[in-house]
Protein backbone atom coordinates (compact mmCIF):
# COMPACT_ATOMS: atom_id res chain seq x y z
CA UNK A 1 0.00 0.00 0.00
CA UNK A 2 1.50 3.53 -0.87
CA UNK A 3 2.58 5.75 1.56
CA UNK A 4 0.32 8.68 1.99
CA UNK A 5 0.85 10.91 4.07
CA UNK A 6 -2.22 12.27 5.80
CA UNK A 7 -1.03 14.50 8.57
CA UNK A 8 -0.43 17.21 6.13
CA UNK A 9 -3.73 16.98 4.64
CA UNK A 10 -7.14 18.80 5.80
CA UNK A 11 -10.00 16.28 6.55
CA UNK A 12 -12.53 17.84 4.44
CA UNK A 13 -11.41 19.88 2.39
CA UNK A 14 -14.84 20.60 0.34
CA UNK A 15 -15.73 22.56 3.83
CA UNK A 16 -13.28 25.13 3.46
CA UNK A 17 -14.65 26.37 -0.09
CA UNK A 18 -18.42 25.39 0.50
CA UNK A 19 -20.78 27.99 0.21
CA UNK A 20 -24.76 27.24 1.75
CA UNK A 21 -27.54 27.10 -0.67
CA UNK A 22 -30.75 28.59 -0.19
CA UNK A 23 -31.71 24.96 -1.16
CA UNK A 24 -29.94 23.67 1.73
CA UNK A 25 -30.64 26.40 4.32
CA UNK A 26 -34.40 26.10 3.39
CA UNK A 27 -34.01 22.00 4.21
CA UNK A 28 -32.43 22.26 7.41
CA UNK A 29 -34.94 25.09 8.61
CA UNK A 30 -38.12 22.34 7.53
CA UNK A 31 -36.26 19.97 9.77
CA UNK A 32 -35.96 22.91 12.45
CA UNK A 33 -39.05 24.10 11.90
CA UNK A 34 -40.51 20.37 12.69
CA UNK A 35 -39.15 19.95 15.52
CA UNK A 36 -40.22 23.47 17.24
CA UNK A 37 -43.49 22.45 16.22
CA UNK A 38 -42.93 19.38 18.28
CA UNK A 39 -42.22 21.56 20.75
CA UNK A 40 -45.71 23.56 20.53
CA UNK A 41 -47.40 20.33 20.68
CA UNK A 42 -45.88 19.16 24.17
CA UNK A 43 -46.81 22.99 25.23
CA UNK A 44 -50.49 22.44 24.09
CA UNK A 45 -50.21 19.09 25.87
CA UNK A 46 -49.42 20.61 29.15
CA UNK A 47 -52.07 23.27 28.82
CA UNK A 48 -54.83 20.74 28.19
CA UNK A 49 -53.33 18.39 31.02
CA UNK A 50 -53.08 21.65 33.55
CA UNK A 51 -56.99 22.32 32.74
CA UNK A 52 -58.04 18.48 33.65
CA UNK A 53 -55.72 18.37 36.34
CA UNK A 54 -56.91 21.53 38.74
CA UNK A 55 -58.06 25.14 37.83
CA UNK A 56 -54.93 26.50 39.70
CA UNK A 57 -52.74 24.34 38.00
CA UNK A 58 -54.77 25.61 34.84
CA UNK A 59 -54.11 29.38 36.08
CA UNK A 60 -50.24 28.73 36.12
CA UNK A 61 -49.79 27.32 32.92
CA UNK A 62 -52.46 29.29 31.59
CA UNK A 63 -50.60 32.65 32.73
CA UNK A 64 -47.35 31.21 31.43
CA UNK A 65 -48.18 30.55 28.18
CA UNK A 66 -50.55 33.98 27.48
CA UNK A 67 -47.43 35.95 28.69
CA UNK A 68 -45.00 37.97 26.50
CA UNK A 69 -43.14 34.98 26.36
CA UNK A 70 -45.46 32.38 25.52
CA UNK A 71 -46.81 34.93 22.72
CA UNK A 72 -43.62 34.46 21.72
CA UNK A 73 -43.44 31.06 21.76
CA UNK A 74 -46.50 30.64 20.09
CA UNK A 75 -45.66 32.99 17.35
CA UNK A 76 -42.79 30.90 16.14
CA UNK A 77 -45.11 27.93 16.86
CA UNK A 78 -47.46 30.00 14.32
CA UNK A 79 -44.63 30.54 11.90
CA UNK A 80 -42.78 26.77 12.50
CA UNK A 81 -45.73 25.62 10.91
CA UNK A 82 -46.22 27.85 8.03
CA UNK A 83 -42.70 27.01 7.02
CA UNK A 84 -42.83 23.64 7.37
CA UNK A 85 -46.37 23.39 5.61
CA UNK A 86 -44.58 25.35 2.74
CA UNK A 87 -41.32 22.90 2.52
CA UNK A 88 -43.87 19.93 2.36
CA UNK A 89 -45.91 21.39 -0.93
CA UNK A 90 -42.63 22.79 -2.27
CA UNK A 91 -41.40 18.78 -2.45
CA UNK A 92 -44.70 17.27 -3.25
CA UNK A 93 -43.69 19.95 -6.63
CA UNK A 94 -40.51 18.04 -6.70
CA UNK A 95 -42.43 14.65 -5.88
CA UNK A 96 -44.18 15.40 -9.49
CA UNK A 97 -40.92 15.83 -11.45
CA UNK A 98 -41.68 19.71 -11.53
CA UNK A 99 -39.60 22.83 -10.02
CA UNK A 100 -36.19 20.94 -10.09
CA UNK A 101 -34.09 23.26 -11.88
CA UNK A 102 -32.22 25.92 -10.08
CA UNK A 103 -33.58 29.08 -10.85
CA UNK A 104 -37.22 27.38 -10.10
CA UNK A 105 -35.88 25.58 -6.87
CA UNK A 106 -34.32 28.98 -5.88
CA UNK A 107 -37.87 30.73 -6.56
CA UNK A 108 -39.70 27.91 -4.14
CA UNK A 109 -37.38 28.19 -1.55
CA UNK A 110 -37.83 32.47 -1.23
CA UNK A 111 -41.40 31.87 -1.88
CA UNK A 112 -41.61 29.18 1.60
CA UNK A 113 -39.61 32.12 3.29
CA UNK A 114 -41.46 35.47 2.32
CA UNK A 115 -44.95 33.16 2.43
CA UNK A 116 -44.65 31.91 5.94
CA UNK A 117 -43.74 35.61 7.25
CA UNK A 118 -46.73 36.97 5.03
CA UNK A 119 -49.04 33.53 6.10
CA UNK A 120 -48.12 34.28 9.95
CA UNK A 121 -49.00 37.85 9.99
CA UNK A 122 -52.78 36.55 8.26
CA UNK A 123 -52.96 34.59 10.76
CA UNK A 124 -51.71 36.58 13.29
CA UNK A 125 -54.76 39.20 12.33
CA UNK A 126 -57.24 36.61 11.89
CA UNK A 127 -57.01 35.27 15.09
Amino acid sequence: MADVNRGNRPLSPHLTIYRPQLNSITSILVRISGNVLLLGALLMVWWLLAAATSPGYFAMVDGLLTSALGDLVMLGSILALWYHALGGLRHLIWDAGYGLDMETADKMGWGMIIGSVVLTFLTIIAI
